[in-house]
């Protein structure tokens, strides 16, 4: 009960922004001929170490959970980089004294509230090893913290792997 609560509390935090992903790829590719996926080696970009290995646990094992297989010889490489834009905080209380009568005086003060957010920029592209040329490409923006503890990240990278994953492969409409 009490590690359902951890989680519970955990989404709350890192949830606190709504999540848009954008879908891009190329129309003509048979999606249904590609079962093998490796990564490319400097796959990462813009995330330090430890992210790398966290992003790329996450997408290996959604992309696995779809069907695929990981292989030295792959039907397409993945690669993935990270952006982070900061963001103009508006979130403040104000604290004024004033006058009265003909006293010009005054006094304000805006007291910033929680935490400095940031927007980031998760972009994973599938890159076909036959032609070298990219097929596929889910962009996630989420607004987050900008100090952000290993478990609240791992639960952030989770969450947006897992909805930038939930349209691949496109359908054919």
């Amino acid at each position: 009960m009490r590690n359902i609560c951890f989680v519970f509390i955990l989404m709350l935090f890192v949830g606190c922004g709504s999540n848009k992903i954008v879908y891009d790829y190329d129309s003509k590719t048979d999606f249904t001929s590609f079962k093998t996926f490796n990564f490319y080696d400097d796959a990462g970009n813009g995330m330090n170490e430890l992210d790398v290995k966290r992003a790329q646990g996450i997408i290996e094992n959604e992309l696995i959970r779809k069907g695929f297989k990981k292989v030295e010889s792959p039907d397409f490489l993945i690669n993935f980089m990270s952006q982070k834009m900061d963001l103009e905080e508006n979130n403040s209380v104000g604290v004024g004294i004033g006058g009265g009568r003909n006293v010009g005086f005054g006094i304000s003060a805006g007291i910033p509230i929680g935490s400095k957010k940031i927007n980031e920029e998760l972009t994973i592209e599938f890159v076909n090893t036959k032609t070298n040329e990219l097929f596929w490409q889910g962009v996630s923006i989420k607004k987050i913290k900008e100090k952000i503890k290993p478990q609240e990240r791992e639960v952030y990278l989770k969450e947006v792997v897992r909805k930038t994953f939930e349209k691949y492969p496109p359908s054919k409409k």
